[in-house]
């Protein structure tokens, strides 16, 4: 599936905390984990795990890797522990097995797939579906089908037994078999994707006029997504009807004008050049498995997602959007190496591409090294792109290097530029000290998006900490905390408002309410010591004050917090009217 700057906006995240530098762009489809492909040499084992030596200690080492997401280590540990007891069949062989599998030594992983009478019902399920993965990417696709039955697999694994079987029956050679359109009552997964990949199937079968009936089914609707479109317009060109697929094409990019898969596309096909290639089987059956990935990891069964993203990766290898999908499952798991690995699969060129270094740039600067990622950034921006671009920025914002971050982001504006892009730069002004090009940006957003809620509070907060239009920034904020009243940061800007008005007990119900939904954030800490300062609870502003310097606060904050402390409290109240630099 394509990344593109559209459809990254339309996700990205840009601080509601006025501190913060949160990624506007590189947000890709969240998803899964990795560890990288082969398994370690005996001598990287020892190298890595010089501890446990005996069956129970290696045992325990390997759970240990494998619930922190190391699962090449956990694949090792398995390893020896089963070779130093040979009497077990049960419980370490299952966990080789797992272990195996999410590493994505997939061979092995089905030939020591688990089926005696000390295994369980759902490693035995899971083992059943490897095999059968394994048969179809080794040349042994006969074997396939009963595997994937429902019966075999179980009611786990339903969306890919669905998905997947019209593939295994083509690959061994049951055509009726392959058209049958996979179906689940009240699933939209399989529904949708069934009917993708029946499309495929019918167009390898030379049923042209079914296949197309398909994809005018799953793009008839007012937004479509890129993948029906592409899939479409690549079965219009290879039928030689370019014009037809440049108006399928023109449709996909109306709701996406900046999709760059459906651009490129678009272009192919007005320049005549050839058109794309039918999906394999392989491919198509791998594709079959990355939505029930999703499913399962939004159902919180991240070793099944993880499991089906590595049997994808068995069929089809340069399969980019898996690999990024298993990257986030690293990350998240906290095995940032593994996650490194799998951002760097996808090949310069792919559409993949960009999104993948914008999240291996940000694995780094998650780690606190922000150099390499600033680094990386700007080597992927020199290549173009404007996703590049926009990851750049944010990664300058993100070193406090704003007054540049403005100046990239200038550079991708266009002439109707976007209003989160207007948003990230004004962000990046206000930051930099430059306030006039900061609110002009801030404001012009929001004319484009009046409603949204991060902008509504960023651009009312800014305005009451300088004490400017106070009734206006108050309304903003409030309509902000009646969207989101669950963020800390937003019913922080709702009391730092009452404050700068004079209603200093309102202040301090509203500002204990942001301190329980946020109470590591040393900014809301502070506003509520001087709330309980100017209603007479001195103690408690003192301790609050000094609980600020517990939380690690910025710099400025840190000795405007100092001076308040050393001080011994506020200076009294200016009038609502003078407060624009107290």
């Amino acid at each position: 599936m394509a990344v593109v700057l559209a459809a990254r906006l339309e996700t990205a995240e840009i601080p509601s905390m006025r501190r913060s530098a949160l990624p506007l762009a590189g947000l890709v489809i969240p998803l899964v984990l990795l560890a990288a492909c082969a398994s370690p040499s005996d001598q990287a084992f020892e190298e890595l795990n010089p501890g446990p030596s005996s069956p129970y200690g290696l045992f325990l080492a390997g759970q240990g890797a494998l619930n922190d997401g190391r699962s090449q280590q956990a694949s090792a540990y398995f390893d020896q522990a089963a070779a130093g007891d040979a009497d077990d069949e049960g419980m370490l062989s299952e966990r080789a097995f797992t272990a195996a599998l999410l590493s994505g030594d997939i061979p092995r992983a089905a030939a020591m797939a688990p089926n005696g009478p000390n295994a369980s019902d759902a490693t035995k399920r899971l083992g059943r579906l490897t095999q059968a993965v394994e048969a179809m990417a080794s040349g042994k696709p006969k074997l396939a089908p009963p595997l994937l039955k429902p019966e075999s697999v179980g009611y786990l694994h339903r969306q890919v037994s669905a998905l997947m079987s019209p593939w295994a029956a083509a690959m061994a050679g049951d055509q009726e078999g392959s058209l049958v359109r996979p179906t689940i009552r009240n699933d939209k997964v399989v529904e949708f994707f069934g009917l993708l990949g029946q499309a495929a199937l019918y167009e390898r079968a030379r049923r042209y006029d079914e296949a197309e009936t398909d994809y005018k089914t799953l793009t008839g609707i007012d937004d479509p997504g890129d993948m029906p479109v592409l899939a479409y317009g690549g079965f219009l060109e290879r039928r030689g009807r370019r014009a037809d697929a440049i108006a399928i094409y023109d449709k996909g990019l109306a709701s996406a004008p900046q999709n760059q898969a459906l651009l490129t596309a678009r272009a192919r096909a007005a320049a005549g050049k050839a058109a794309p290639a039918a999906v394999t089987l392989k491919e198509g059956a791998a594709a079959a498995l990355i939505a029930p990935a999703a499913s399962m990891m939004a159902a919180r069964q991240n070793q099944n997602s993880l499991a089906y993203l590595r049997l994808a990766l068995r069929l089809d290898p340069q399969r980019n959007e898996a690999w990024l999908m298993v990257g986030d499952m690293m990350q998240a798991a906290g095995d940032l190496e593994a996650a490194r690995a799998a951002y760097a699969r996808p090949k310069a060129g792919s559409p993949e591409y960009d999104a993948a270094q914008a999240k291996l740039a940000w694995s780094y600067q998650s780690a606190g090294d922000g150099e390499t990622a600033l680094s990386l950034a700007r080597q992927a921006a020199a290549r173009g792109g404007t996703d590049a671009q926009v990851t750049l920025a944010d990664l300058l914002r993100a070193n406090e290097k704003f007054g540049e971050s403005a100046e990239v982001l200038s550079r991708v504006m266009g002439p109707q530029p976007d209003w989160r892009l207007l948003y990230a730069r004004g962000v990046a002004y206000d930051q930099a000290g430059d306030w006039t090009k900061g609110e002009a940006d801030l404001q012009a957003a929001l004319k484009l998006r009046p409603d949204d809620p991060e902008l509504l509070n960023y651009l009312g907060y800014s305005w009451i900490d300088r004490g400017q239009r106070l009734d206006e920034a108050l309304g903003m904020v409030q309509r902000a905390v009646g969207e989101n009243p669950r963020s800390g940061a937003m019913v922080d800007s709702l009391g730092w408002a009452y404050y700068r008005l004079g209603d200093y007990k309102k202040a301090v119900e509203t500002l204990e309410s942001a301190v329980e939904l946020s109470a590591g954030e040393p900014d809301i800490n502070d506003h509520l010591g001087d709330a309980y300062w100017r209603v007479g609870r001195r103690d408690e502003a003192l301790f609050q004050w000094k609980r600020v310097l517990t939380l690690d606060p910025d710099p400025k904050l840190k000795a405007a917090v100092e001076a308040k402390v050393a001080a011994g409290g506020l200076p009294p109240a200016p009038p609502p009217a003078q407060v624009a630099k107290q």
